[in-house]
This record gives structure tokens, C-alpha cells and sequence, in this order.
């Protein structure tokens, strides 16, 4: 972890913190979700830099070490396509893979959508082929309760971390994420309450990274992370008929809650998925939750080492 670099980019007037780790024309771009950030791909950075290529993830705009957007509640993923492109360019990057995981799915199929021609390959974690706004999960028909739906609501999640520190919002946040059903508050309820103060955390996750974790959105609150991506899912962004012919590949937990979401398991298993990505590879870990690369990082990089090495020129 000490070899990990950090440094600050400039993009579209924001400062934004950036790790990197190796060196070398191949170069693999990780794109984190929430309650996830740059550190979440520590064992992948590892693995890549050690197998030859240049690692590097960032904190998104408004998270964790990043400068925060003038006006929050106006960002959106369109934001994050800019950012993406803004650091390769930074950097001198004309190409590059994105592995993005969660919510930062979205940003590497939409730049790999938008700029073809500077993806080698798309890895994602736990989200298949999907568009802010061109969503093929009919989300009307997930429980009202249903943790998306309430953290759309403006100041909803707000109230309801703000009983908490945030120490305890990440690791109740964390718990709950790592279960394999929907978390659905009852109308009594909110979020946070359907989390156990008194379970452990799982062996893979120690409480040295929850104080890493803790101390970056301390420093970012949750204001941006609110936003984008919850509050902006809804918010079309006019790509029509959406294909990306790059090599892509999906790691999907067979115990990953996403897969309950109202018609995900059939849109991935049936390939229909396959539509919007044609040359895509589609993997199941038997044991893998919605945090995979963190809860099996020696198997997901290995899984990911093989896409790079088999796709590289």
C-alpha cells in the first residue's frame, strides 16, 4: 500500500485526488462506487502494477479527497464522463481499460459509449450494461421502501446519517451491502435502522479499512455521493441506441443483492445483456457478494489480470 502514489489533477477547474501505481504504456483506469472510493481497488492496483500495467483510481468529484463541485446538487454522471476523460488526458493517456464497480459501472460504459476509441476493454463488478436514464430495470417495481428510492427522497439520507457518525454510516452501510437481499425499511423505518451495531464485520473488511474508508468521507461528507449517483439515475443522458463493441467483461456475486433487482438475474443470465455489449464475458463467483474484489481480491484479479493481458496490444 506504501508504494501507491497520491497526487492532485486539475479538471474543469477541480482538484482531484488521484492514486497511482506503476508504470507503462498499459494502463488500467478503476472507477469506484459508493459508499466505495479509491481505496477499494487496493489489491487490484497491486495486481495490475505487478503484472505491467499503470494502475490508477481516483476519488470521483465530491468524494473522499477531491475537491467538491460549486453546486453539488446539480452534478451528475455526465460529470464523471468528463472527469474520466480529463485525467487520461492529464496524464497523457490515449487509451486505457476502465474497471469500474457499482455506480462507477456507469461512467466506463458511458465514456466506452461516447469515446470508443479511448477504451481498450470495460470490466465491470456487480452492474451489467445499464445507462443513467436508459435503465432496463424497471425500478417503479422495486419496494417503496427500498434503500434507492429513499435516498432519492432530498434530505431523507441526510437526517438519516446525521444521527450517526460516519463511521458507523460506513459500516452499517457496508454490512447491510454485503447481505444477499434487497435492504427494504418498512414505513417506520429508515436505512440505517435495518442494520445490527452488534454484528462483526466480515473477515475480509478489518477496522483498519473502515478507518480509512471513515476518514476519507469524513473529509467529503455525503452530500456529492448523495447526488451522483442516487439523485441523478433518472436523469437521461441522450445517448440513443447505446452498443460498445470493446472486449467487456462482468463479474457478478452469485450472493450479490443486485441480482434481486426486479428483472437484473434474467437480463444477465439469458445474455440479453449481450445487446448492448456483443463482446462481452460473463462470470458468476459462487461466493461472491457485492463487494467481490474486496471479499476475493486474489480471484478477482486474476479474473482481471487474463481480460487485460488477453486484450492488450
Amino acid at each position: 500500500m506504501e508504494q501507491i502514489q497520491h497526487k492532485y489533477v486539475e479538471v474543469s477547474g477541480l482538484k482531484l485526488h488521484v492514486a497511482e501505481l506503476g508504470t507503462g504504456p498499459k494502463v488500467v483506469l478503476f472507477l469506484h462506487g459508493f459508499p466505495e472510493i479509491w481505496y477499494s481497488w487496493r489489491h487490484q492496483m497491486i495486481a495490475a502494477a505487478a503484472a505491467g500495467y499503470r494502475a490508477i483510481a481516483f476519488d470521483f468529484r465530491g468524494y473522499g479527497l477531491s475537491q467538491q463541485p460549486p453546486e453539488p446538487e446539480k452534478a451528475s454522471f455526465d460529470d464523471l464522463v468528463v472527469d474520466v476523460i480529463g485525467i487520461m488526458d492529464s496524464f497523457g493517456i490515449s487509451k486505457a481499460f476502465l474497471v469500474g464497480k457499482d455506480s462507477g459501472a456507469f461512467p466506463a460504459f458511458h465514456v466506452a459509449v461516447l469515446h470508443p476509441e479511448r477504451v481498450s476493454g470495460v470490466v465491470t463488478l456487480g452492474i451489467p450494461f445499464m445507462l443513467p436514464g436508459v435503465s432496463v430495470i424497471p425500478m417503479h417495481l422495486l419496494p417503496k421502501g427500498f434503500y434507492i428510492l429513499r435516498w432519492q427522497e432530498p434530505g431523507r439520507a441526510e437526517a438519516d446519517f446525521g444521527r450517526f457518525d460516519v463511521k458507523t454510516v460506513i459500516r452499517n452501510i457496508y454490512m447491510l451491502f454485503c447481505r444477499s437481499e434487497l435492504q427494504v425499511a418498512s414505513d417506520d423505518q429508515e436505512i440505517m435502522d435495518l442494520a445490527d451495531p452488534s454484528a462483526p464485520l466480515p473477515p475480509w473488511f478489518t477496522e483498519e479499512d473502515l478507518k480509512v474508508y471513515s476518514s476519507l468521507y469524513e473529509n467529503s461528507g455525503f452530500r456529492t455521493p448523495l447526488q451522483v449517483p442516487y439523485r441523478t439515475l433518472g436523469i437521461d443522458c441522450g445517448v440513443k441506441d447505446p452498443k460498445i463493441t470493446a472486449p467487456g467483461m462482468l463479474i457478478m456475486g452469485e450472493k450479490d443483492y443486485v441480482l434481486k433487482f426486479p428483472g437484473m438475474e434474467e437480463y444477465i443470465r439469458s445474455e440479453k445483456v449481450k445487446e448492448f455489449m456483443p463482446n462481452l464475458e460473463i462470470i458468476f463467483h459462487e461466493e461472491g457478494n457485492h463487494f467481490v474484489q474486496e471479499q476475493f481480491p486474489e480471484e478477482v484479479n486474476q479474473l482481471v489480470i487474463t481480460f487485460l493481458n488477453k486484450h492488450s496490444t
